[in-house]
């Protein structure tokens, strides 16, 4: 058998220890996050309807789909993101739900897609949704949890760059510049690309897209805008899309996130439901994909037989923040849960070392104890590479003693600690 047949399957990952401790930490600070802001924890199967993706998704994400058929020939895939599945949760049971909804997931999806620095075929994704509230105060309301989780991982304003546009904006602007509507769907699938191929290409795809050569320029005009003020400087200000991005901006303000978020006209998002506001979040310094991204989609619930009803989503996947902690040397290391070791000499102290290790437990101390006899060398060896904190080793003097010695690793210092009785 070869090498890398040991390795898991192209595009996904294993999660050793150390690679745990990173996950932990992020899922911890997400769950956190979502839990001080007021979400609610819901889950779903991992396997999707497949017509649910494909009718949801947009065409892009369709060629990007693990599918397969179960034994009676339905057609199934894993899921490539977690939005279909909520709107198709909260259709099935809306007439029982209490709206506005503000939920939240950590969901482990799959896309096939070409791999690149921070895009994986496998990730875990924090999924955090508000259904049912009309106001922007619900896209503010998201995006400070997202920044709060970013802070308990030690990303703050210095790290991180929050862009937001709005799709109901471009979609203006287009169409004031003679793009006809009927070809704006096309036209931002196309334009969400930018920056990912070169201009020339993305010319290309708009001319494919059936737009002709006056409205090509016209598109790459509307993407040179370079402020919100541009912007209405070309719409008016009564127009309903700079009103609600001007709201958006005053509430970031109350929030004190205002020098978090800045307007950036290129921010498209390449799913076909958004229909509002949309961001998306990237280090500073622009190394990295994006961290996270999301918006309003008005639609989604309508579109599968539900009640019209607004939302407001955003997608955080584990993949990028932990490369960005990994390149501000800010990853957890596993060694950090790891607290007290405890050994024994020969079997006459095994009971010693139980009783003291349960004592330990049950006061909250993170305990790991040796089933077996081992010599103190060996001990001690083995728990220092480890990483552990504190290392107890029960001999025969110990128990004569009535105590033992608590040694920490860092320092070799000794405390005393009487043996449980």
């Amino acid at each position: 058998m070869s090498e890398t047949s040991f390795g898991p399957p192209r595009g996904m990952r294993d999660f050793y220890p150390e690679q745990m401790a990173v996950r932990n930490a992020i899922f911890a600070a997400w769950q956190q996050a979502a839990l001080r802001f007021g979400f609610e924890p819901y889950d779903a199967c991992v396997v999707e309807n497949l017509d649910l993706l494909k009718r949801k998704g947009g065409e892009e994400i369709a060629a990007q789909l693990y599918t397969f058929k179960d034994k009676s020939e339905r057609d199934l895939s894993l899921r490539a993101e977690m939005t279909p599945t909520l709107a198709r949760m909260i259709v099935a049971r809306e007439s029982e739900l209490a709206f506005p909804l503000k939920w939240f997931a950590i969901a482990q999806c799959f896309r096939y897609e070409r791999m690149s620095r921070g895009r994986k075929r496998e990730h875990y994704q924090w999924n955090l949704d508000i259904v049912g509230e009309s106001s922007v105060a619900a896209e503010v309301e998201v995006v400070g949890a997202a920044l709060h989780a970013l802070e308990t991982l030690g990303l703050g304003a210095g790290d991180i760059r929050v862009h937001a546009s709005s799709r109901a904006l471009l979609s203006d602007l287009m169409a004031r510049v003679g793009i006809p509507r009927d070809h704006h769907a096309a036209t931002f699938l196309a334009l969400d690309k930018r920056g990912k191929i070169p201009d020339g290409e993305l010319a290309t795809l708009l001319r494919d897209n059936g737009l002709g050569p006056e409205h090509i320029e016209a598109a790459f005009r509307v993407l040179a805008i370079a402020s919100l003020e541009d912007a209405a400087a070309m719409l008016g200000e009564d127009t309903p899309s700079i009103r609600q991005l001007r709201l958006f901006f005053s509430l970031l303000r109350s929030y004190g996130l205002a020098d978090r978020v800045v307007f950036d006209i290129a921010v498209i998002r390449g799913l076909g439901y958004y229909t509002g506001i949309v961001f998306e979040a990237f280090d500073t310094a622009r190394a990295f994909r994006a961290i996270f991204g999301g918006g309003r989609y008005d639609n989604l619930l309508g579109d599968l037989g539900g009640k019209p009803c607004t939302a407001v989503g955003l997608g955080f996947g584990d993949v990028v923040v932990a490369e960005l902690l990994a390149d501000r040397n800010r990853l957890p290391h596993p060694a950090a849960h790891r607290d007290m070791a405890v050994s024994f000499m020969e079997e006459p102290q095994r009971e010693a070392a139980l009783a003291f290790a349960r004592q330990r437990r049950a006061e909250g101390v993170s305990v790991d104890l040796s089933l077996h006899p081992e010599k103190p060398k060996h001990f001690f060896g083995r728990v220092g590479k480890a990483g552990f904190r504190r290392a107890v080793y029960i001999g025969p003097d110990d128990i004569a003693r009535g105590s033992v010695r608590i040694k920490s690793l860092a320092d070799r210092a000794e405390t005393e600690s009487p043996l449980a009785g």
